[in-house]
């Protein structure tokens, strides 16, 4: 049985189907969000993926949190112009959308267009803003159709973002309800320490009620550690003070690199009153 609702935030995880099976109480305790992410490889996608999509039905069997999945994102760039390598790209991407609506999952994970020499070279050349907002158009043209048919909101997260805003009007250009932005926090964290980026609670403001969806992890502000809340040095008060002004509910996914470390980083994050 589900534990009373709490007034502030439920926290969720990213997991693989293995991973779920450590960590199933915990999940069902609060019906937290989860996120899988057993599909990311081309592989798994081109060959017998729903034997690990029963796996997961099995193991999650009375989860009532909301379901989503970290889409393929390795070697896709989707704001690619070359004509053969946009086919694989949109292909992928409808891939990671059969798998969703297999699962009735509600959400999926896509990686934003801009790079760190985008931030500093496209207002170099008249029209380059707009000309990645159009790339990914065309690109993500069918996938949005078919997250709209499925009701599952595809969520663009920050990767190299060093401004915070240009992907939130990406999300905006494509007016649907099923196109929203997702926040790396340490991501952010990284951009922040490294490239001269905003600190992290600015990426939670830019977006606002444009944010459906959080990977919650620390770093040092070098590198993209994926370390547990509290091992790093993010402002974890500031960015769930941020949050708080949000009223799209997004959903708070612990990403670890070692699993081992959830209940430590979840534990840190209630510690601290900000969440449960």
């Amino acid at each position: 049985m589900s534990a009373t609702k709490s007034p502030l935030p439920v926290l969720g995880a990213a997991l693989n189907v293995n991973d779920l099976k450590v960590h199933k109480d915990w999940i069902l305790e609060r019906d937290r969000d989860i996120e899988l992410q057993d599909f990311v490889e081309a592989d798994r996608l081109n060959g017998d993926w729903t034997s690990v999509a029963d796996a997961i039905k099995t193991v999650l069997k009375g989860h009532k949190g909301r379901l989503g999945l970290h889409g393929p994102f390795w070697g896709l760039t989707i704001d690619n112009m070359d004509p053969e390598i946009r086919t694989i790209v949109t292909k992928r991407l409808l891939q990671g959308m059969d798998v969703c609506d297999y699962l009735g999952a509600t959400h999926m994970v896509i990686h934003s267009p801009y790079t760190t020499w985008d931030h500093f070279n496209l207002d170099d050349t008249p029209g380059s803003r707009q000309d990645i907002i159009e790339r990914v158009h065309y690109n993500l043209r069918p996938v949005v159709k078919r997250a709209e048919e499925i009701g599952c909101m595809l969520v663009i997260e920050n990767i190299e973002d060093v401004d915070p805003y240009a992907r939130v009007e990406l999300a905006k250009s494509f007016n649907s309800e099923m196109v929203k932005v997702s926040l790396d926090t340490g991501h952010a964290n990284y951009a922040f320490g490294s490239i001269n980026g905003h600190p992290v609670d600015y990426y939670v403001r830019a977006a606002g009620d444009m944010l459906a969806h959080v990977h919650l992890h620390d770093t040092d502000g070098h590198a993209d550690r994926h370390w547990a809340p509290g091992e790093g040095n993010i402002a974890w008060r500031e960015v769930f003070r941020a949050l708080s002004q949000v009223t799209s509910q997004p959903r708070l996914i612990l990403e670890l690199r070692d699993k081992s470390y959830l209940r430590a980083g979840a534990d840190y994050l209630i510690g601290l009153g900000v969440a449960v």
